[in-house]
């Protein structure tokens, strides 16, 4: 049998869009040129792949049986195939997708975009929001970096404490916790608090610390940023929870106060993680490495 390996490209970007349309806007090929693939993929297959149902396409048990296996098989394949050249960042023209917590972004973005342009002009970055729940892009290939607080547990996503920081309170200027005495965990946990979370968790960590000290927090709302967790301490006496290392320069650019946490709670870290499929691609490591340096510097490591 001879096999055209354009077809599993084809197949992969299919799999992937769940329509020919989409694959084609994928691929830069036209929709009638992605029908013809499809249909060559069909009689190779024995397959239909993709369905109708009513205005949408649906995979078929089989498509959604081999989606992983065809998409880790393409990349294999343009592995094997890609030349093997030292990395010429003068000339290197790509673009990478990072998706990291938008403090981090805020405070260690800046500095990774400076290091790239002054070493590879041709690389642009691209910054894209955290999702609110697990997404496999990064399994996929679709996001290059990730940075958050979370180590994944997945094995074939490479994971790497690149940093640390403790948690602060932010609250506004003349806040009761700045003026009256000292500020211990049970007059923390007597004020009211608004939480950071892109799921809307209520509660978090800092809960089970209270409560090995016998305190409970009344937790009025949940904010999926600091900076608008931070829009609802300006101007009331909400408590706010945060790293310390994201948190300062956004803090004093909007008034706000920032004070110690009155409990003993561990660092929180900073995760820089990747797919495997990328341990040896050169370009990859190059800017991993700009990442890991422009992240450490936030974590204080």
């Amino acid at each position: 049998m001879q096999l055209d390996l354009n077809l599993l490209t084809s197949l992969d970007a299919l799999l992937e869009e769940g329509s020919v349309a989409g694959a084609a806007a994928r691929l830069h090929v036209t929709a009638p040129a992605m029908s013809r693939s499809l249909g060559r993929i069909r009689h190779t297959t024995g397959d239909q792949i993709l369905v109708r149902t009513g205005r949408t396409m649906t995979p078929t048990p089989y498509a959604i049986a081999v989606r992983a296996q065809v998409h880790e098989l393409l990349h294999q394949v343009q592995g094997v195939l890609a030349p093997s050249r030292e990395l010429d960042l003068a000339t290197l023209e790509r673009t990478f997708t990072l998706r990291w917590h938008d403090s981090l972004v805020a405070l260690s973005g800046p500095a990774l975009l400076a290091s790239v342009r002054e070493q590879a002009p041709g690389v642009r970055l691209r910054f894209v929001a955290e999702s609110s729940v697990d997404t496999p892009e990064l399994r996929r290939g679709e996001v290059d970096l990730e940075a958050n607080a979370n180590r994944p547990a997945a094995p074939d996503i490479r994971a790497e404490n690149v940093g640390e920081t403790r948690l602060v309170i932010v609250v506004r200027r003349e806040h009761p916790l700045t003026l009256d005495g000292a500020l211990t965990a049970r007059r923390y946990a007597a004020a009211e608090h608004v939480t950071v979370s892109r799921r809307g968790n209520l509660a978090n960590a800092l809960d089970d610390a209270l409560a090995r000290v016998g305190l409970s927090r009344r937790v009025v709302a949940t904010a999926p940023t600091e900076a608008a967790a931070f829009a609802f301490a300006r101007d009331s006496d909400l408590v706010i929870s945060v790293p310390e290392a994201t948190t300062r320069s956004l803090a004093a650019g909007l008034g706000l106060v920032v004070l110690p946490l009155p409990l003993e709670l561990p660092s929180a870290p900073v995760y820089l993680s990747w797919h495997q499929r990328y341990d040896t691609d050169t370009a990859h490591a190059w800017l991993r490495g700009l990442a890991r340096d422009a992240l450490a510097l936030c974590g204080g490591s």
